[in-house]
């Protein structure tokens, strides 16, 4: 594979069954009766023959107890199945600090990671005590995040950070004080790794903001900037972070230690 292009395998390593009105912010105003929906759970790896980077490490046990989630592979034997296993040290981006996004995150201690500045300055701050915030996250994975800081290891940026050649980084808030999305480059054309800044794809289709959010005005501008990159280039290249629709969107290729919970996009056959 070429140093500046990619394949990214989608993992869906996790699911549960809420309601409409447990996901979009004031779902009454949409006048619409509640109903069933799913979520699912992803991690992402870009990878290629220079370079593996894990986008996110998924809940823990612990997280998932507490919240009632359901596995349907244990992450740590998919980062296995995928080569970028603790021992690894792969690259690590932090797209946001939640609970289902830095769950394993402390077993990657010899991995460097790479979040924005106004994420880590506010969980590592007394905003994450407030209960409305402190509900998506583990106090012992904060710790984590704050001790790989204190030990070197954490990178920080603002604004926007080239990775390395074919991976941007975009800081856009809104779900959270500096949610990142990720725009890769591959062999099919750029692909952006939404995140958490689009959960579902009718967030963005029916500008239906999620339910937990930092600031309704960047959630706002970051559909309209994921909007604008998928209009200047990505397309239909668009990958939500929740969103069950994913895998059947981006069908065709999955990776074979995982053949029904994975989708590969990009790479080369």
């Amino acid at each position: 594979m070429d140093a500046d292009r990619y394949e990214i395998i989608v993992v869906k390593y996790g699911t549960r069954r809420t309601m409409r009105s447990e996901v979009f912010l004031n779902h009454f105003i949409y006048g619409e009766p509640d109903a069933p929906i799913e979520m699912d759970y992803y991690f992402w790896v870009v990878r290629n023959d220079h370079r593996s980077i894990l986008i996110d490490t998924g809940f823990s046990q612990v997280g998932a107890q507490r919240r009632s989630r359901s596995f349907l592979v244990d992450p740590f034997e998919a980062f296995d199945a995928l080569g970028v296993s603790p021992l690894s040290a792969p690259t690590v981006v932090v797209t946001h600090a939640h609970y289902d996004h830095i769950g394993n995150l402390a077993a990657f201690r010899d991995s460097r990671i790479h979040l924005s500045a106004a994420e880590f300055d506010f969980w590592a701050g007394s905003g994450r005590e407030r209960r409305q915030y402190g509900y998506s996250a583990e106090a012992d994975e904060l710790d984590a995040l704050v001790d790989a800081h204190a030990n070197g290891r954490v990178a920080l940026f603002q604004g926007s950070s080239t990775l390395a050649p074919g991976v941007e980084l975009i800081e856009v808030g809104g779900h959270t004080p500096g949610q990142v999305i990720v725009k890769v480059a591959t062999h099919d054309g750029e692909v952006l790794l939404a995140s958490d800044a689009l959960h579902y794809y009718e967030e963005l289709e029916r500008d239906m903001p999620f339910v937990f959010i930092d600031d309704l005005r960047a959630t706002y501008r970051a559909f309209d900037l994921i909007t604008n990159i998928a209009e200047s280039g990505v397309g239909e290249r668009v990958v939500a972070g929740h969103d069950p629709d994913v895998l059947r969107r981006f069908a065709g290729r999955s990776h074979p230690a995982l053949p029904a919970l994975s989708v590969v996009i990009g790479g080369r056959e």
